[in-house]
């Protein structure tokens, strides 16, 4: 049971580390040129959990400069808002699971004491 409780921490930290990078994604999406970077979370050794992080080279829409007197046209962030709060929908979700695994197996621990004791 112990081991399951390791992968459940390593999940936490998982979803931790993905939400923190769609929200550096949502927070520099009106940054020219910014690239924005993708969290995969992927079952590693011993049931842990780890989380890949990749940064999406994919050109941003090019949009008008309002600062530019030639009329010329700039590069945005290629983040995508619907697809980040998406994103953190499922990290929320996978760290709210997580949570009440870790927290029914210590109300299961303090029962089995209290049997015991």
């Amino acid at each position: 049971m112990i081991t399951s409780v390791n992968s459940n921490m390593s999940a936490l930290q998982a979803f931790s580390k993905q939400m923190a990078v769609s929200a550096n994604n949502v927070a520099n999406a009106l940054s020219d040129d910014f690239k924005k970077n993708h969290a995969i979370n992927t079952e590693g050794e011993n049931g842990q959990v780890q989380t890949t992080i990749t940064n999406i080279n994919t050109p941003g829409p090019l949009v008008d400069d309002p600062l530019s007197t030639t009329g010329e046209l700039k590069k945005s962030s290629n983040t995508d808002i619907a697809e980040e709060m998406v994103n953190q929908i499922i990290a929320s979700q996978g760290y709210k699971a997580n949570t009440k695994v870790i927290k029914t197996y210590e109300e299961t621990i303090g029962s089995l004491i209290d049997l015991i004791g």
